[in-house]
């Protein structure tokens, strides 16, 4: 997969069919559109994605925003995805105030060689969002390429959207977000030196630090599935700071996995949250901290009995 960043200065080969969004979290919904692409990769057209980097909701928030998928997991999925090329369009005062007709007149049509775009049904593009999906078909007409607009995909009757998916995050609800996105919520890192705390207590863990523009769930202990060299690890893992032995306030995502005893320091996983299990908590010593750790272990084990 060809990845196009940093620069608002490129030219594609070919034709392309673009799919246009914001892919946070990549759920159920993105991966319908992307499907709908996938028929006219049998017309021999190449296919495309366009996406802003940062997000317009980074971009335009006045608070810190974390967004559910980083930039490396949106491309990880994208190459698994058989995407040809990915473009992360700079996002900045400069072009955030492209007008739309510009926006398809230099990006879509000289730049992309577009013969076909999908988007959603609620896409909006240009200065101030005055583009949507209606203008984007009525120019289709005009220029000469297709326009696919997909309605949102619901869930027990409600619609998948990101910021949906986000109050799930921030509620802890896992369950429901897998439910949404179609995959667990994870975590990839490369397995970092923590203080071996965890094999002090007996149980080991690994640990890999989350990318500052991810999005957090709450702090606490979650049932976990590890995935490592093609193998998939249950385990119980801890998202947070560890209060009872640190006074440390960076978070970690600390994972003990079951039955598992490989060295993987600097390996790559990842961690694929399941369901929580409990808040993360202040012990009033290492051996309460210790035993709580056991029972979590025990009612992972014993969930599925």
């Amino acid at each position: 997969m060809q990845i196009i960043k940093n620069t608002t200065d490129f030219f594609l080969d070919g034709s392309y069919c673009v799919a246009i969004g914001k892919f946070d979290g990549i759920h159920k919904g993105h991966q319908y559109l992307l499907k709908c692409i996938e028929e006219y990769k049998k017309d021999g057209y190449k296919i495309a994605v366009f996406t802003f980097d940062p997000s317009p909701a980074a971009f335009f928030s006045k608070e810190e925003y974390k967004g559910l998928t980083t930039i490396d997991e949106k491309r990880r999925i994208f190459e698994k995805l058989k995407v040809d090329v990915l473009v992360e369009y700079p996002l900045n005062e400069q072009t955030a105030s492209i007008s739309p007709e510009e926006f398809i007149e230099d990006i879509l049509i000289k730049r992309m060689h577009v013969k076909c775009v999908v988007c959603g049904s609620d896409f909006s593009f240009g200065d101030k969002a005055k583009g949507n999906a209606e203008l984007l078909r009525a120019y289709g007409i005009r220029r000469g390429f297709e326009v696919k607009v997909c309605e949102k995909v619901k869930y027990d009757g409600v619609e998948i959207s990101s910021s949906l998916i986000r109050q799930e995050v921030e509620a802890g609800h896992m369950e429901e977000v897998t439910k949404h996105i179609g995959a667990y919520y994870s975590f990839t890192g490369t397995v970092v030196t923590g203080r071996q705390i965890g094999r002090k207590l007996g149980m080991p863990t690994v640990n890999i630090i989350p990318s500052d523009d991810k999005l957090l769930p709450p702090f606490g202990v979650y049932e976990a599935i590890v995935s490592y060299a093609g193998e998939h690890y249950k385990g119980i893992t801890n998202v947070g700071v560890k209060p009872t032995v640190t006074d440390e306030h960076k978070p970690v995502v600390e994972t003990y996995i079951f039955d598992f005893d490989e060295d993987i320091y600097g390996r790559e996983i990842v961690v694929n949250l399941v369901s929580m299990v409990r808040p993360e908590k202040k012990f009033d010593s290492v051996d309460e901290l210790k035993a709580q750790i056991k029972a979590d272990i025990s009612f992972v084990k014993n969930k599925y009995l």
